[in-house]
C-alpha cells in the first residue's frame, strides 16, 4: 500500500531534514546551542538573577550545579534578601559591632539573624528573620508591654530567668484584673505580609484561676475595629477536666485554696484555643492575625485580658509578645 508524504519525515517520529541546509549552517546552529550554555554567563549575572528569588529557592538552586552554588554565595544575593533597613535595626543593638565583625559575608549575617534573635532598643525588643523568606520577626519583652498593676509588687514581680532572651520577665502573683497590651509600629514590619502575634509565657507550679476561665485576646491597628476571641492559658486544663478538679481560688472574695474537690465539667467553647510548646521551652498562645499592607502606617496593638470573671489568678510568667509571619504565608 502506498503511503503519502508527511511533514514529519514519513515515520511520524523524526522531523525531516531540510535538503537545503548546508553543513556550515548546521555547524553554526550547533555553535549557537553551545553559546546558550549557562557556563558562558558571568557569575555576577547569575547572582543577580538569584537575588530576585527568595532565600529558600536560592539555596535549592545552589544544589543544581557548582556555578549556581558559587553565585548563591555572593553578597549581591544576600544583600537583597536582608531587609532594606537592616543596618538601622542592627545599630539599635549593643552587640551591633560584634555582630557585624563576626559576619564573614552577607549570607553569614543573614543566617545569624535567623538563628539567634538580636536584642535591640536597650533590651526591650528582639529582632530576627524568618529563615525561608527573610521576613522580619519581633518580640516585645515584658518590660515593653503595658501591664495593669505591673509596677505593684503585690500583684506582679520582676525576675531574671536564664531561659529567657531578655534580662527580665514578669511573674503574675495575684490579680483579679488581668490586662496586658503591646504595641509596635506597622512600619517596622515587612510589607505585604500576613503576621501572627503570640503571647509567650510559662506557668509556675502554683498556677491558678485560669483553668476554666478564658482570657480575651485581640490584634489590630489602634483606632480600628479588631476581632476578639477567647483562649485558655492553662495548658493542663484538659487534665483537670478529666479528673474533675476545680480552680484553686474562686471568686472575687473567696481566695481559699480548694484542690481535689469534684466539680462539674464546664462546656468547652468551640472557639477556645490552647497553648503550644515552643522550641525554646516556653509556651505560646495565638492572639490574632494582621496583614501588613504596602505602605501600612499606624500602631499595631495586641491585647490579653480577663476582667469579667472576677476570679483571682496567678502563677504565670510572661516573657513577651512575639510577632512573626504566619507559617506558610
Amino acid at each position: 500500500m502506498e503511503t503519502g508524504s508527511r511533514g514529519d519525515g514519513g515515520d511520524g517520529c523524526q522531523p525531516a531534514q531540510n535538503p537545503k541546509t548546508t553543513g556550515s549552517q548546521m555547524a553554526t546552529m550547533s555553535s549557537r546551542e553551545e553559546d546558550m550554555s549557562l557556563d558562558v554567563l558571568p557569575e555576577a549575572c547569575i547572582a543577580n538573577v538569584l537575588s530576585f528569588t527568595c532565600p529558600r529557592d536560592a539555596c535549592r538552586l545552589s544544589m543544581v550545579c557548582s556555578l549556581f552554588k558559587e553565585a548563591e554565595e555572593s553578597d549581591v544575593v544576600w544583600e537583597r534578601f536582608l531587609p532594606r533597613d537592616y543596618q538601622s535595626i542592627i545599630s539599635k543593638s549593643d552587640a551591633s559591632s560584634m555582630l557585624l565583625a563576626s559576619a564573614s559575608s552577607k549570607k553569614h549575617l543573614y543566617l545569624m539573624l535567623c538563628e539567634k534573635p538580636l536584642i535591640i532598643e536597650g533590651g526591650k525588643k528582639s529582632f530576627s528573620l524568618e529563615k525561608k523568606s527573610g521576613k522580619k520577626c519581633y518580640m516585645l519583652s515584658a518590660r515593653d508591654l503595658a501591664i495593669v498593676w505591673g509596677d505593684t509588687p503585690t500583684y506582679w514581680k520582676w525576675n531574671s530567668d536564664p531561659s529567657s532572651r531578655f534580662g527580665e520577665v514578669a511573674e503574675l502573683v495575684s490579680v483579679c484584673w488581668l490586662e496586658i497590651r503591646g504595641k509596635i509600629n506597622a512600619t517596622m514590619l515587612s510589607p505585604a505580609t500576613l503576621y501572627t502575634a503570640y503571647l509567650v509565657f510559662r506557668p509556675t507550679r502554683g498556677l491558678y484561676g485560669l483553668d476554666y476561665q478564658p482570657v480575651e485576646v485581640g490584634v489590630g491597628l489602634v483606632g480600628s475595629e479588631r476581632g476578639k476571641r477567647n483562649v485558655y492559658l492553662d495548658s493542663e486544663r484538659g487534665w483537670r477536666q478529666q479528673y474533675h478538679f476545680v480552680s484553686r481560688r474562686i471568686g472575687l472574695f473567696n481566695r481559699c485554696r480548694i484542690v481535689g474537690m469534684p466539680a462539674s465539667e464546664p462546656a468547652r467553647e468551640n472557639n477556645g484555643q490552647y497553648p503550644n510548646k515552643r522550641g525554646d521551652g516556653w509556651l505560646e498562645i495565638e492572639l490574632g492575625e494582621f496583614f501588613c499592607k504596602e505602605g501600612e502606617d499606624g500602631e499595631l496593638e495586641m491585647s490579653v485580658q480577663e476582667v469579667k470573671g472576677g476570679d483571682w489568678k496567678g502563677g504565670l510568667i510572661v516573657e513577651g509578645i512575639e510577632i512573626r509571619p504566619k507559617e506558610g504565608k
